[in-house]
């Protein structure tokens, strides 16, 4: 802050360019959950084959990852053993390939609105599987929240006009599938100090998305697409779509290095209500008022959640801050003491 609580030039730039990171991914992830929604539902481009555009999109992913990285050296890969990939990258793989698949799959039996309500359990689904595999304390007040954002989507999901059970099944594994795999990456990834940028996770997880979701898609979608003579694949749709799932891995990345995951998260919670809005006013969802009663109060759970979350962050850097000063303080007490005994030393030696 300047003079009368004015903002610097430096601080204004870094404000301006936050609020870009966030626009960019706000409107990467809108176009990708739409363009998605445009091509598997019935009533659209009619294409309802969620394991074959997974799989063309980690296709693609794949393809320009190793272009990016093997042939124009845009970025170093990852010092990578085989029994690293093999027990870390290959299950969190397996765990995005089914996360993928379930939520493009829910897609074809829900509404873009009701889907985003139901994406509001990720922090419920996060936090239980944390204190299941132990990355997480159990905290009364945290388990309350969550149990309140639990009854809020349960009341959104009590006055959806279209619900649908299978399509609801969908939604919540790929949420569970999700919330696992983001806490295996700590465990697996990040507690080995193995960090992956964007283009270096494509690398790696893509094509074991793409190994894994070949299996079902033999069984389930390769047999009707043979037999559909009929359809012809669309180039411009199909590689608009996969450029843009491309470029919202970068913005995540962009987001998340610049600003942080908190931001994202907040972000997120715009960007599920701007969606609400689109779905209800564009694409003529029907959103009912207890849809929109229930998800508000999800909405303030998630709100509070991310709160203590950035209070806890606030309450980190303090202490560290604090054990800094504490250091420097020791620091200079030791040099003092020491400068003193040298001058009692030269002292009695005279």
């Amino acid at each position: 802050m300047g003079k009368g609580g004015t903002l610097t030039e430096g601080v204004l730039k870094k404000i301006i360019l936050s609020y870009t990171y966030v626009a960019i991914w706000i409107f990467l992830s809108f176009t990708v959950i739409v363009y998605n929604k445009y091509i598997l539902d019935r009533k659209m481009y009619n294409w309802p084959y969620p394991i074959s555009l997974t799989m063309i999109h980690m296709g693609f992913c794949s393809s320009l990852a190793y272009i990016l990285v093997n042939l124009l050296k845009v970025v170093e890969p990852v010092q990578m053993t085989r029994d690293v990939y093999l027990k870390s990258v290959v299950p969190i793989g397996l765990l995005y390939s089914l996360s993928l698949w379930l939520s493009n799959s829910a897609y074809i039996y829900l509404s873009v609105s009701f889907i985003q309500m139901l994406k509001a359990l990720m922090p419920v689904a996060v936090y239980s599987i944390g204190v299941l595999f132990k990355k997480e304390g159990f905290k009364s007040r945290t388990m309350t929240n969550m149990l309140s954002i639990s009854f809020g989507v349960a009341i959104a999901a009590y006055g959806e006009a279209q619900f649908n059970t299978f399509g609801v099944c969908l939604q919540l594994g790929a949420v569970c599938f999700e919330a696992t795999r983001l806490v295996l990456i700590q465990i697996l990834l990040t507690s080995k100090g193995i960090t992956f940028n964007p283009i270096t996770s494509l690398y790696y997880v893509a094509p074991c998305c793409l190994a894994f979701l070949s299996v079902p898609w033999f069984i389930v979608e390769f047999p009707k697409l043979r037999d559909g003579s009929s359809f012809h694949f669309d180039y411009l749709i199909f590689g608009t779509n996969s450029l843009c799932a491309f470029a919202l891995n970068l913005a995540v990345f962009l987001l998340v290095g610049k600003t942080s995951a908190l931001t994202m998260n907040v972000a997120g919670v715009v960007k599920d209500w701007l969606l609400i809005a689109f779905s209800w006013s564009v694409i003529k969802d029907t959103v009912t008022p207890v849809n929109l009663f229930g998800y508000g109060i999800a909405f303030l759970g998630v709100a509070y959640y991310n709160h203590m979350k950035l209070q806890g962050l606030k309450a980190k850097e303090a202490e560290k801050k604090a054990g800094q000063q504490a250091d420097d303080e020791s620091g200079k007490l030791l040099e003092e003491r020491e400068g003193e005994k040298s001058g009692k030393k030269s002292e009695s030696e005279n």
